[in-house]
């Protein structure tokens, strides 16, 4: 999932001493593996849930699951029901120590990664669909460093879940506000505008906006108070910035879009300046450890190189 994941660690023999054979785990010694299933199970509800988190089929998580209890040598941690899995009392001592493992094995993974000079792997950068688009449309600027050959750029949207930095869920995030805690590297990428458009000769008077969910939003406020002010009604109630220009584009309405959008479209209209109060920051966020990974650094430095270049773009400067 995370940068490097698949590099070895390289032991050192003592000199003058034969290289040994490391030792077989006894019978019935603990896999990492297995605690990560037995938490993906508890934190998800459910082994097909913990499947989907994991990447790992059903029957893999019910084995692993099954391997984990058995080290125990006693009750089961979870209790099957018809609705599902329940963590018993005898699986609830064990999360606190399972979670410290977790730690240390994340810290030792981090750390592991970032003694890699080896500038190619696969960086996973969480953020929104918005700031996805733009780094996505930018990955083949003509001006722009471009990343070195050996990274694959990987965007997940966080619509749905932000994820987890610290449980490698990704190995950066580009979001709206810093986090308040936690060992991270925090870096200000830079404003993206917003402004409203229209099909270009068109008049529509009716609003494309967001669903009920995202109504606390800063444009979807935005949109509801000229809505309230001048009466008009909403054409279409959409969950992505893709539905939105689409539908502007078709003139079913007018609406809130970045300007780094509706500026370079042809078939779309400005109707106001940039409104300052719906401006979105963006920050990079990774933690400390991977910060120091070659090509975790080498995609920061893109980043902050790209929003540097395409500032005015982004400030909707026409």
């Amino acid at each position: 999932m995370a940068a490097l994941d698949g590099l070895a660690i390289v032991g050192r023999e003592t000199r003058h001493q034969p290289a040994t054979r490391p030792p077989r785990p006894s019978r019935g010694a603990m896999d990492w593996d297995d605690v990560r299933v037995f938490l993906a199970v508890v934190r998800e509800g459910s082994m097909r849930a913990a499947g989907r988190a994991l990447g790992l089929s059903q029957p893999t998580i019910a084995r692993r699951l099954a391997a984990f209890e058995a080290t125990f040598g006693g009750p089961t941690l979870f209790d099957r029901l018809p609705e599902g899995l329940r963590l018993n009392a005898a699986g609830e001592q064990l999360v606190p120590a399972a979670e410290s493992v977790e730690d240390a094995m994340l810290t030792l993974e981090r750390r592991r990664a970032a003694a890699s000079p080896v500038l190619s792997g696969t960086v996973r950068v969480s953020t929104g669909e918005c700031a996805a688009g733009f780094l996505a449309r930018c990955l083949s600027g003509p001006t722009t460093p471009a990343l070195p050959s050996g990274i694959t750029l990987e965007l997940v949207s966080e619509s749905g879940q932000t994820a987890n930095l610290t449980r490698r869920e990704a190995d950066m995030a580009l979001r709206h506000q810093p986090p308040e805690s936690g060992d991270f590297y925090i870096s200000k990428a830079g404003t993206f505008a917003c402004a409203v458009y229209r099909r270009r000769g068109a008049d529509p008077g009716a609003w494309v906006t967001h669903t009920e969910e995202q109504a606390h939003y800063a444009p979807a406020r935005w949109v509801q108070r000229q809505l309230e002010e001048t009466g008009n009604p909403v054409a279409l109630r959409a969950s992505s910035m893709l539905m939105h220009l689409e539908a502007i584009r078709a003139g079913t309405g007018r609406g809130v879009l970045p300007c780094y959008v509706g500026d370079g479209h042809p078939l779309l209209e400005r109707l106001t300046p940039p409104i300052a109060e719906i401006a979105a920051e963006y920050w990079i966020i990774v933690h400390r450890d991977l910060r120091r990974v070659a090509c975790v650094r080498a995609v920061i430095d893109w980043i902050k190189a790209l929003f540097a270049e395409q500032r005015n773009v982004l400030a909707g400067v026409v």
